[in-house]
């Protein structure tokens, strides 16, 4: 049976608390899912508990924010890594860029509406939770400037948009060897998305590999058929896995949990069995 491994909790920007996330995989079928929340592993705790109560099996693991050539790229890291020392300070130093950004992003937005006030997009950040744009674009949906999150997302708080603002985030390459040194298995999310597709070439592609990458994220609902074919085969001549993830996030995107999934013996070879956390 599946897996879904690309899923987000309330511990970074999903609408739903990490035990909601276990027993919707549950309600789908999977086998079992990853927690990977951005930058954080706040929510795992609860996440393993849940899975072990429904049967589910949990795969650790952590969405960490990378920097290529000055464009974002998403590093799936699967495996306790989030609890590496190293590993650990450099996620705290993301989730601290992430928090100045959050007021500068509000006070561009508010150039266009006027009512958003950044007091109301921190009452959606929980404590300890990592902020960004989804908490942005739910105050704008609270205030009627937006009907939903994509929305926010087409305009407002696009990354090509007016208001985009970057944080600071480690090197792609050298956090591919944290995390593999972390004992983790790095994996590159949605490599064909607008951010990453440009600067994700052979070439770096090659590096990476080199780096310690095993896999990249192919079956997504940002890639259509010619985007999976292409990073299908990239997959194939760098000899990398091939994984499918929904990234779900709850009622915040229109993603549905076990959308694309990952075969167990591709998961088995990401990781021991060892390491599932149920």
């Amino acid at each position: 049976m599946p897996y879904d491994l690309h899923t987000h909790s309330t511990a970074s920007d999903g609408t739903t608390s990490p035990a909601a996330v276990v027993a919707a995989a549950a309600r789908a079928g999977l086998t079992g899912l990853a927690l990977t929340d951005h930058d954080t592993g706040a929510g795992l705790a609860e996440a393993v508990a849940e899975a072990r109560r429904l049967g589910v099996v949990l795969v650790p693991g952590v969405e960490v924010s990378t920097s290529h050539q000055g464009r974002s790229v998403h590093l799936l890291a699967y495996g306790d890594v989030a609890g590496d020392p190293h590993l650990a300070a450099v996620l705290a130093g993301t989730v601290a860029s992430r928090r100045d950004r959050l007021r500068r992003i509000v006070d561009g937005v508010r150039r266009a509406v006027p009512d958003l006030r950044y007091e109301d997009v921190l009452a959606r950040v929980p404590d300890g939770v990592t902020p960004g744009r989804p908490h942005v674009a739910d105050a704008l949906v609270a205030a009627g400037a937006v009907a939903s999150r994509d929305e926010a997302f087409e305009e407002l708080l696009a990354e090509d948009g007016p208001y985009y603002v970057a944080y600071r985030a480690p090197d792609l390459e050298q956090t591919v060897r944290d995390v593999v040194a972390a004992g983790g298995a790095p994996v590159v999310a949605h490599p064909g998305s607008r951010s990453a597709a440009d600067v994700l070439d052979r070439t770096t592609l090659e590096a990476l590999v080199a780096a310690g990458l095993v896999g990249l994220e192919v079956d997504h609902r940002d890639h259509d058929a010619a985007a999976r074919a292409r990073l299908r085969a990239a997959a194939g001549e760098l000899g990398l896995l091939t994984t499918g993830a929904s990234d779900y996030h709850g009622a915040g995107k229109q993603n549905r949990i076990g959308e694309n999934t990952t075969p167990d013996e591709v998961v088995a070879r990401l990781l021991p069995r060892a390491a599932y956390a149920s």
